[in-house]
């Protein structure tokens, strides 16, 4: 596990429906022990019947003992989002949405141990929702105009499809990022490292909830939208859960990580 000198920073993939909410009420609170977790983050924009998220399905993550919430391209789909994400600053959507649109993207938040940690939400543009502006420029901006993100661990939700954007945007931000955590394709990825100039990064951290199906949905219905290719009603999928996370481990600076690990569990 490494040394637990330093804060440790748990984040956990993509949360899915029902399945994914009741898991984390059910285990979050010794996983977090167990993992001496000093802040937890979760993605939660599958949270409420597959896709979108509500204040109510929100607040059972908070209540199972998430910190804060980050989202990704389905954060809309629920009607009450816009207003909620615009009262709660605990729950994030992507920064580089045009700018007028409600809620934020990045905020400052407290471990258990005093240190205050930049959480980042951003979203690719490859293979995916096209209404983003260019998330590097939004990083860079971000750098050039908060004076915080040069001096505190920056965590980032990188919500994209490519693994050649995820990769690139690693690269991109190595030694200034602490993290980039890749989310959106609910598989976790092997490979998990430190970067060169010490950011700890994955291309995908993976999902919490359904451990059958097809990434959460159940599969005759994804079969079917296949064979068909009709537009219809997925079902979150039925069975065993799973629950997929990283834990990253700062160093003594609080800056840098010293270790990336990925957590796979299964519960039937």
């Amino acid at each position: 596990m490494g040394s637990h000198d330093a804060d440790r920073l748990l984040f956990i993939g993509d949360v899915v429906g029902r399945p994914g909410r009741r898991l984390l009420g059910r285990v979050l609170a010794g996983l977090r022990d167990e993992l001496q977790a000093t802040l937890v983050v979760a993605n939660g924009e599958n949270v409420a019947g597959g896709v979108g998220i509500t204040r109510k399905c929100a607040e059972e993550l908070f209540s199972a003992g998430v910190d804060v919430i980050t989202t990704g391209n389905h954060v809309w789909d629920k009607r009450e989002a816009r207003t909620y994400l615009s009262e709660e600053p605990r729950v994030l959507r992507p920064m580089n949405y045009p700018p007028g649109t409600p809620g934020r993207g990045f905020g400052t938040y407290e471990t258990v141990r005093g240190t205050e940690v930049l959480v980042v939400n951003l979203h690719g543009r490859v293979f995916i929702d096209t209404d983003f502006d260019c998330p590097f420029r939004a990083f860079e901006h971000l750098f050039r105009e908060f004076s915080g993100a040069a001096r505190m661990p920056v965590l980032v939700d990188f919500h994209a499809e490519a693994t050649s954007e995820k990769v690139s945007m690693g690269y991109a931000f190595d030694g200034r990022a602490t993290a980039i955590l890749g989310t959106h394709t609910h598989v976790q990825t092997n490979d998990a490292r430190i970067l060169p100039q010490g950011t700890a990064y994955v291309t995908d951290v993976g999902m919490t909830g359904p451990a059958e199906g097809v990434i959460g949905v159940a599969a005759d219905d994804v079969i079917e939208r296949f064979y068909s290719q009709l537009p219809g009603r997925f079902k979150v999928a039925a069975g065993p859960t799973m629950l997929n996370a990283a834990v990253v481990n700062l160093d003594a600076s609080h800056r840098y990580a010293q270790s990336i690990e990925l957590v796979n569990y299964r519960y039937d």
